[in-house]
């Protein structure tokens, strides 16, 4: 079904580039001259289908000139590079403000990078923590101070004027010398008395002595009297007290006499234990002064993990529960345990899951009838000189938190310093909507918030502004490595707030991905305050909330692909209901909806999760039904993703020896779940992170273009074998750029700059093996189509054409067919490997593959969802089952079973609030997700 395109663009000549950013002619990518004028300082959102051209608008051309415009303003050893630098293929832009991007790529996999280092809460949080953080006792709970000199005069000064003080230490009889050395050293240091028990005694008179006075000795430094307004009075305690600190090696003794004898230190110690003084560093992970020893900051250690050792507990030990003694030299460890088990009354027979705690124990700890696991793997260690040996330690290694910091990254003694009483690893493991409560809620004396107002100001600025785009369920010390796009990107919006920029362009892509309909509410708020800041916010979205809540819509289209890049709309919501003809016009108005489902299927068998205790799970017992489309759903935080990747896919995985995953806390898995052959986690990460790697390659359709075209006849007489036609080996790529098409260079101070090869021309291939053609086509000619064109040009070649059909299926026809994986959105991603599953078609008789999606909307129309559906549907005609996480309510209905986690995100999530048809969940009341999905039939 084809929509109409007659849109009358306003005339863009005469617009101030004050008001208005101009973009004239673009044809980036498959852009049709297009050419839009956005206002600025106003919330923009640009939609369309999937392909259409949106991303091309506003990330190649938009904030590629806007990047272009600030390199341009850089060094001249900087713009040296830039003179073969690309711009973008537009006629002109005016009135481009400095650019910020915020892109839904996969987050960053360093190790290190946490949510509070990503938005800079953290390095707030350790100046607090070094300036007015207390060290708290351990021992006692007492605090632990040090004295300073200023403590000490302060100290002299509550005495009348005119007391007399006496200030002394202790004497440090270094090793290896006499009392009568340490006399004659304390003459060459101009001390003149000291102190035996109490009684003075010069120091000259004890080195001429016959011998020395026995008992306690002090050095006495000064004898003064208190004159509060003399200056040289102050001077002088304060030298002297200085003195005694150092000659005492940190102790000063005040004397009063007859009414005041007193001990000062400078060293800060208390209970018999030494702490170390707040410092930045003493608070970073990332400083080996600051890092845990055990973990060096990682939170984590290599260690066996249990889930691998024993990977199915419904076996018992004799049906092989025990992986590791499954082998035939290892099972000679088991042999022992099976034949003398009776002695000690261990029940081999019984399933793991059913021994109690002291039975289970015995298997790792073993005892004199038989050796346990721990000294199994410990014989295992002596003998890694032996490349198997160290290949079976590795299959049952996995990372474990790390006992000595518990996953907080930081030295122990870190933890005694603490502000209202509480640490900086309790705050980082606390979810953010209660930090920021802390911190809102912070007692401080009238000194301290001198000190720290600043700081808290920056800290319970971005903290709030990451709870109000419904992170709030997060912890500071949560991996941003674990992050979802959508997570990702939402922490970096919430950076960028926090900053307070004004006057920049903002450009986001889907923002509300992985966001509960309830929860789009507050990120539609938290893009309103940046355009009220003084930014042009301009938003890539299919979100009909966001769509709703813009000051200006532009709808790209009609199309995808070839059949897009025009301007089909630009106008208010308003205007897109009354005159609008667009696909996301008509989806608006209701006059094209995605098709539903006629009736639930029926289902038998089920999976059964029970007792899943992990982050905020509360003992959970889920059922999910097999060949099914089973969804689950919930607010932001809910416990979703805990449920499905860290409980269920592990748990499962490991099961049939394909997962090694750290598996979440949970009792056992029930149910028909030995009926799964192979279980397929499709998330959003990229499909390739090589520039050679494309959607082509992983469908396998390019083997059988290689080939077709090696059996050209101008190919046999030349002997070019089908290796010729592929830019990834050497032959008949060009080796100018290795069969990339672009060469590199190397920018040490900025991103690497891709330029096209001049050799080459940026087709990849020698100039003799784009002779070669089909249909007068060169293998060059085909990596340059779509998907829709090749599907066309291919017509009668079913090899290529089974390959090709479920990436035009899914709702990719539209891509190219050479184009770079890394190009390719989360979105897009996913379901290239959804057309791999579904190419592959020809699983085994008997097979049954559970099929995970991870939100597999992300970037797509409301006229891609349909297309979506109709794939996924047909996994679940094959024979499999599929369980998605997911938001979009469209999808929801078209789901035969929805499990709802809720009823909020965080602490207080975790709990199934509903498990039933989506029928059903519309009627419930108290449900949001209920809620959403009836205001989706109004």
């Amino acid at each position: 079904m084809s929509v109409s395109t007659e849109f009358q663009s306003p005339s863009i000549e005469n617009l101030d580039p004050k008001e208005y950013i101009i973009i004239k002619n673009a044809k980036v990518n498959n852009l049709k001259s297009l050419s839009v004028a956005i206002p600025r300082n106003k919330l923009v959102v640009i939609t369309g289908l999937s392909g259409s051209g949106k991303s091309s608008l506003a990330f190649d051309t938009l904030f590629a000139e806007g990047q272009r415009m600030y390199v341009e303003s850089l060094s001249s050893y900087a713009r040296q590079f830039l003179g073969r630098m690309e711009k973008p293929d537009v006629e002109y832009i005016k009135g481009v403000s400095p650019a910020i991007a915020i892109q839904q790529k996969a987050s960053t996999k360093n190790p290190r990078s946490t949510v509070g280092t990503t938005t800079e809460i953290y390095d707030y949080l350790k100046l607090l923590f070094s300036r007015i953080g207390k060290t708290i006792s351990p021992v006692s709970g007492d605090e632990v101070k040090h004295h300073t000199v200023t403590d000490v005069v302060d100290f002299i000064h509550t005495f009348e004027e005119g007391e007399k003080v006496m200030i002394s230490c202790p004497l440090q009889q270094m090793n290896g010398r006499t009392m009568l050395k340490e006399m004659e050293l304390l003459l060459q240091k101009g001390f003149t008395r000291v102190l035996v028990d109490g009684d003075a005694y010069f120091v000259e008179d004890l080195v001429s002595a016959p011998s020395l006075p026995k008992g306690s000795y002090q050095i006495l430094i000064d004898r003064i009297s208190i004159q509060k307004e003399d200056e040289d009075n102050h001077f002088r305690i304060a030298d002297s007290v200085q003195t005694a600190f150092y000659e005492g090696h940190g102790e000063c003794l005040i004397t009063i006499p007859g009414k005041e004898k007193k001990t000062f230190t400078d060293r800060f110690e208390l209970d018999g234990m030494s702490f170390e003084l707040p410092s930045v560093n003493f608070f970073s992970f990332n400083n080996p002064y600051g890092a845990c020893k055990r973990c060096e900051g990682f939170g984590s250690v290599l260690g066996l993990d249990p889930d691998l050792i024993i990977p199915d507990k419904s076996l018992s030990v004799y049906e092989g529960a025990i992986a590791p003694w499954r082998g035939e030299s290892s099972g000679k460890w088991l042999e022992p345990l099976i034949k003398k088990g009776i002695y000690f009354d261990f029940p081999i027979h019984r399933a793991y899951e059913d021994l109690d705690e002291a039975q289970k124990e015995l298997i790792w700890t073993g005892n004199s009838y038989f050796q346990g696991l721990n000294d199994f793997f410990a014989d295992l260690e002596t003998k890694t000189h032996k490349i198997q040996y160290r290949v079976m330690l590795s299959r049952f290694r996995g990372k474990t938190t790390c006992p000595d910091c518990r996953g907080t990254r930081l030295r122990k003694d870190a933890s005694y310093v603490k502000i209202n009483g509480k640490s900086i690893t309790d705050i980082v493991l606390l979810p953010i909507e209660k930090a920021f409560d802390f911190f809102k809620h912070i007692e401080l004396t009238e000194a301290e918030h001198k000190v720290a107002n600043r700081l808290l100001k920056e800290i319970l600025n971005r903290l709030e502004y990451i709870d109000k785009v419904g992170l709030g369920y997060l912890t500071l010390n949560r991996l941003t490595s674990s992050l979802s796009g959508g997570e990702y990107q939402r922490i970096k919006l919430a950076t960028s707030l926090g900053s307070a920029l004004v006057g920049s362009m903002y450009i986001l892509d889907e923002p509300s991905i992985g966001l509960h309909p309830r929860d789009t509410d507050r990120l539609i708020e938290v893009l309103k305050a940046l355009r009220d800041m003084g930014n042009t916010v301009i938003v890539v979205e299919h979100e009909e909330k966001v769509m709703k809540a813009a000051d200006q819509i532009i709808d790209i289209g009609p199309d995808a692909g070839v059949l897009g890049g025009e301007l089909v709309f630009q106008g208010d919501l308003t205007e897109l209901m009354i005159k609008g003809n667009t696909y996301t016009a008509r989806y608006l108005k209701g006059e094209e909806k995605i098709q539903n489902k006629a009736q639930n299927r029926k289902f038998r068998d089920t999976i059964i999760v029970k007792g899943a205790r992990e982050n905020n799970l509360k003992n959970l017992t889920v059922k999910f039904p097999l060949n099914t489309l089973t969804c689950v759903t919930g607010v932001s935080g809910s416990g979703k993703s805990t449920l499905i990747k860290k409980v269920l896919y592990p748990a499962l995985g490991k099961t049939l020896g394909t997962v090694i995953d750290e598996t979440g806390k949970f009792d056992k898995l029930d149910g028909s779940y030995k009926k799964i052959t192979q279980i397929e986690f499709v998330d959003q990460n990229p499909i390739g992170k090589s520039s050679r790697s494309n959607p082509v390659t992983y469908v396998k359709a390019y083997d059988a273009i290689r080939t077709l075209y090696s059996d050209q006849t101008l190919a046999k007489q030349r002997g070019y074998k089908p290796a010729f036609f592929s830019f990834n080996v050497d032959g008949g790529r060009c080796e100018a750029c290795q069969g990339e098409g672009t060469v590199t260079v190397e920018m040490q101070f900025m991103a690497d700059i891709h330029l096209t090869c001049e050799s080459c021309k940026g087709k990849r291939f020698k100039n003799e093996i784009l002779d070669i053609k089909y249909h007068d086509k060169d293998i060059a000619d085909v990596l340059d189509m779509t998907i829709d064109e090749a599907m066309e040009f291919f017509k009668g070649k079913t090899q290529i054409i089974n390959k090709l059909q479920p990436l035009q299926e899914v709702g990719l026809g539209y891509i190219g067919m050479g184009q770079s994986s890394n190009t390719l959105s989360g979105g897009e991603a996913q379901r290239v490997k959804l057309a791999s599953f579904l190419g592959k078609g020809g699983t085994k008789p008997g097979d049954h593959i559970l099929f995970i999606f991870d939100e597999p909307t992300t970037g797509l129309h409301f006229h891609d969802i349909r297309k979506l559906l109709h794939s996924i549907n047909a996994l679940i005609d094959q024979g499999h089952s599929v369980i998605i996480i997911e938001h979009n309510t469209e999808v929801i209905k078209a789901a035969d079973w929805v499990i709802d986690l809720g009823p909020e995100g965080g602490e207080k999530g975790g709990f199934v609030t509903f498990e039933g048809t989506p029928e059903a969940l519309m009627e419930t009341e108290d449900n949001y997700t209920g809620k959403y999905l009836r205001e989706s039939f109004i």
